[in-house]
């Protein structure tokens, strides 16, 4: 650089672009060629402090400011600096040094305001910012900043005004128009919100800020389709730009389009693939659709390259646990428990792995499932209004995300629907509605009232459930993803029970009264593991509805095939290494039977290969055991044509699939244990009329599987009627199961008024 370029306005220039080093000569030269112009010393001051000489640059500043007391500039100046560096406490005393010099200084007014917000104060904050706007109208920070102040105070429909103030002055700032749907909500005033952003947006069709906004507030309104046209309008109008597509890939998230939310976050992932919650977020809509080997290598490079975070290993805890590594996830879940020691989260993803880990025994499942509890917020509630007639009509809510064609759907909703219409009348608060679903229009019919709940959080969702007068919650969702049971410590209703939805063991939750459930469930003696108490069913706990779409029942294929085929259709988190080496025992004992392994982990060719290497090293060769992938849901009945006999996995045991099984015409031998998630296809089983396919211990259920192999006949007999038997057996029995829900919810309720002072 030559010297006739080192001009103190070149300095200048230097520092303006941020190139505080190079700016340093000139400013240098400037000086020591007698320019002491305050302006050059200033620039001097700053170069230096951004430079690297923090104090140098400070003690410039700190000799102009003593040299020139009625500037400002040097004081504000300092106060950047230490807020630069953390120095809050010296920043705060700074800017009302400013303030004291100069009162109406728009940046030290907004500057002490946003630390004063920091440090909780945001009544002082609140007066600097009205200052501020009335000093300087046209200030969009001030208004925005103002906003915020607003909220923290609890004053939502001022926090509004200032927000839409701030985004008039600034359109094109995401920020103020997302804060402003947040305060909308928070005031009640959505609606009016939206036909304001919906008017902005017509007239100004090319801000995709504007269309943001809308996609925000429609989901936050519950409008979750519309919500979704307007955010790919967005991104439409913003192609390159990251953050309408994370937003438009949250919201599908939350959807049935569960496809389409994981390619858009795979392509959002691509735009930035060093951002940690963008990973996180990828992975938790591959777990939903089932490609759990890909979400949880995308979870540990996280962990590999940012280090553990408490809300990504509890991803990876269930991710690991889906492909068939229970041990490896429950210490994952604890890992992040000693992350975050008064967290709820990991203390859910610890509770949803123990279950299916080998040798999780009933009392510290309870243990894991009170502690999840003792972690959850509650909130004080006033006294509950219901009137403790005990004959009377009841309202019974249904809490749950899976009202529809899912594990939960087919084995409640004939029970629901059996229900008598002038005693039991049904309130469904529902997530993940799927309209067109036809378990969810079975629902809906049978339900008094339908309200989708996705976006309340809990107080609002406590709130609603008391105003519907429900009488008695029924849980349907346990600790599951999305799943609502700590709204259920803040008591929905006068009496709250547990029934099926992530029903693994008791709930551990105070405020869950009972649990439904019956005698094979939890024989005589099973009550220590429960914090509820049992709600024991006449019949088995559950009523199944067989789809229509189900394939007839074929003939026994081993009489085709000249060999027996064992069969499991289960997620692999259920397959244990005792799981495969008992199985391999048995086809060792059997030299020609094969197994087939069916579920949606399988269509990874990695996790497909992982599994053959395990069953190779225990001598079972890979043209014994095939795997099989997804498929649709009447496929994936039909492929029980293959199957002679189902082993059940364990300690967590098949459910829906038992009941699938049993239709297609296929027993299931089952090794139930001391959780609730280890005896489901002893119920099943059980309630069909075929306890005899019940075994106590591994030697016995190894023995069984060839007992049962060698009898063909008897085997082809059995499946020639189950499908008929099955229908007659009280597990497809959906007017006695009504009846008898009936009665077990009418029971819970006399005991509720039996509890209550005369009134």
């Amino acid at each position: 650089m030559t010297v006739d370029v080192l001009t103190p306005s070149c300095g200048v220039e230097l520092l303006a672009s941020g190139r505080f080093k190079d700016a340093l000569a000139p400013l240098r030269l400037a000086l020591s060629l007698g320019d002491n112009a305050p302006a050059t010393l200033l620039n001097m001051a700053i170069a230096e402090d951004r430079a690297g000489d923090q104090d140098r640059g400070r003690r410039l500043m700190q000799q102009l400011a003593v040299r020139l007391p009625d500037w400002d500039e040097p004081l504000l100046r300092l106060a950047e600096s230490f807020r630069t560096a953390g120095e809050t406490g010296a920043a705060e005393e700074a800017y009302r040094e400013v303030l004291r010099v100069n009162p109406a200084r728009p940046e030290a007014l907004i500057a002490l305001a946003g630390l004063l917000l920091m440090r909780g104060q945001p009544e002082p904050a609140r007066d600097f910012l009205i200052q501020c706007c009335r000093l300087t109208p046209t200030n969009a920070e001030a208004w925005s900043t103002l906003g915020l102040a607003l909220r923290a105070i609890g004053e939502a429909g001022s926090a509004l005004v200032a927000f839409v103030t701030a985004q008039g002055l600034r359109p094109h700032c995401l920020e103020d128009v997302l804060n402003g749907v947040e305060v909308a909500i928070d005031a009640n005033a959505g609606d009016a919100e939206l036909g304001r952003l919906s008017m902005a947006s017509e007239q100004n069709p090319l801000n995709p800020v504007l269309l943001i906004g809308r996609g925000m507030l429609l989901e936050r309104l519950g409008r979750r389709s519309e919500a979704i046209d307007a955010l790919e309008a967005a991104t439409e109008l913003a192609p390159d730009e990251m953050v309408p597509l994370r937003l438009l890939g949250g919201v599908l998230a939350r959807s049935s389009r569960v496809r389409q939310a994981e390619q858009v976050l795979r392509r959002v992932g691509v735009m930035d693939p060093e951002n940690p919650q963008i990973g996180n977020d990828h992975a938790a809509v591959l777990m939903r659709l089932h490609q759990h080997a890909e979400a949880r290598a995308i979870l540990q490079k996280i962990v590999d390259h940012h280090g553990p975070h408490t809300s990504i290993l509890c991803n990876l805890a269930n991710a690991t646990a889906c492909v068939g590594e229970q041990d490896h996830a429950v210490a994952i879940a604890r890992r992040a428990i000693g992350l975050d020691p008064t967290a709820v989260l990991p203390r859910r993803a610890l509770c949803n792995t123990l279950p299916y880990r080998d040798g999780t025994t009933g009392t510290e499942l309870l243990a894991a499932m009170r502690d999840c509890s003792d972690t959850l917020p509650r909130q004080i509630q006033p006294p509950l209004l219901n009137i403790p007639d005990p004959d009377r009509p009841l309202i019974v809510g249904l809490l749950s995300g899976t009202l529809r064609s899912h594990p939960v759907g087919w084995l409640t909703v004939a029970g629901i629907e059996s229900l008598d219409p002038e005693r039991f009348r049904v309130v469904c608060l529902t997530q993940n509605s799927a309209s067109e679903d036809p378990i969810a229009k079975r629902y809906r019919t049978a339900a008094r009232d339908w309200i989708e709940v996705d976006n309340f959080n809990d107080t609002v969702l406590t709130a609603l459930a008391r105003e519907q007068g429900i009488d008695i919650l029924i849980d349907l969702g346990g600790y599951g993803d999305a799943a609502r049971m700590p709204a259920c410590a803040n008591r929905l209703a006068p009496v709250q029970i547990k029934w099926v939805g992530m029903q693994a063991h008791s709930s551990g939750l105070a405020e869950m009264d009972w649990f439904l459930t019956d005698r094979w469930e939890t024989p005589a003696g099973f009550e220590q593991f429960y914090s509820e108490k049992l709600l024991r069913l006449r019949d088995g706990y559950v009523c199944y509805s067989p789809p229509p779409h189900a394939p007839d029942v074929v003939g026994l294929p081993a009489l085709t095939n000249g060999f027996v085929t064992f069969g499991c259709f289960n997620n692999l988190a259920k397959i244990t290494p005792r799981v495969i080496e008992t199985w391999a025992e048995i086809l060792r004992q059997i030299p020609t039977a094969r197994l087939i392994l069916k579920t949606h982990q399988l269509s990874d060719a990695a996790t497909a290969d992982g599994f053959l290497a395990v069953f190779a090293v225990l001598g079972i060769g890979g043209d014994r055991v095939e795997l099989r992938g997804s498929s649709g849901h009447r496929a994936f009945m039909g492929e029980y044509g293959h199957v002679d006999i189902v082993l059940d996995p364990f300690p967590y045991s098949g459910g829906l699939t038992t009941c699938e099984a049993l239709w297609m015409g296929v027993p299931t031998i089952t090794l139930p244990g001391e959780i609730f998630a280890s005896r489901h296809s002893a119920s099943h089983m059980s309630n069909v009329g075929l306890p005899d396919w019940v075994t106590g211990s591994v030697e016995a259920y190894i023995a069984m599987a060839i007992s049962r192999a060698k009898d063909l006949p008897r085997l082809a007999e059995l499946r020639a009627g189950l499908r008929e038997t099955a229908r007659r057996s009280p597990l497809c029995d959906a007017p006695r199961f009504g009846s008898n829900l009936g009665a077990a919810l009418r029971h819970t309720w006399v005991a509720w008024c039996k509890e209550q002072p005369f009134r």
